[in-house]
């Protein structure tokens, strides 16, 4: 091999590599990813829309498609009558309008709920990390 080519090699042997396409997003993952960006898009209304006082009143938006609970959540959200001239109430409506669907009915056998502790909606999990207590 000569050395000008050299340089060239890398660049060779990327153009002769397939380009490997993604896997499609699962249901799961979906509605994983569809209640995070609910619950972060809820958490930033409340910072950015302190002046709405209609705010303040709507139904707590923490989810967790593990919950049982949720489902009745988005419903209750969805059906609160507060802020119905809020752009962004709207736009966050519509998304719990689509997970609520997305769940009720296309990725309802991909669903497994691990608890119905509906109280544990109200609020965020604080993740806390517990030292061993070592005895002597």
């Amino acid at each position: 091999m000569t050395p000008q080519l050299f340089p060239l090699l890398p660049l060779l042997l990327l153009a002769g590599l397939p380009a490997t396409r993604p896997a499609p997003p699962t249901c799961y993952s979906r509605m994983l990813a569809l209640s995070r960006e609910i619950t972060s898009d809820f958490q930033s209304l409340q910072a950015t829309e302190p002046s709405e006082v209609c705010v303040g009143y709507l139904p707590r938006l923490y989810l967790d498609i593990h919950n049982y609970c949720v489902l009745a959540k988005l419903r209750d959200f969805v059906a609160s009558p507060q802020c119905w001239k809020v752009a962004q109430v709207d736009a966050l409506k519509d998304k719990v309008r689509k997970l609520y669907t997305i769940m009720n009915s296309f990725c309802r056998r991909d669903l497994v709920f691990l608890s119905d502790d509906c109280s544990a909606l109200e609020y965020p999990v604080l993740v806390t990390t517990v030292l061993p207590d070592h005895q002597s």
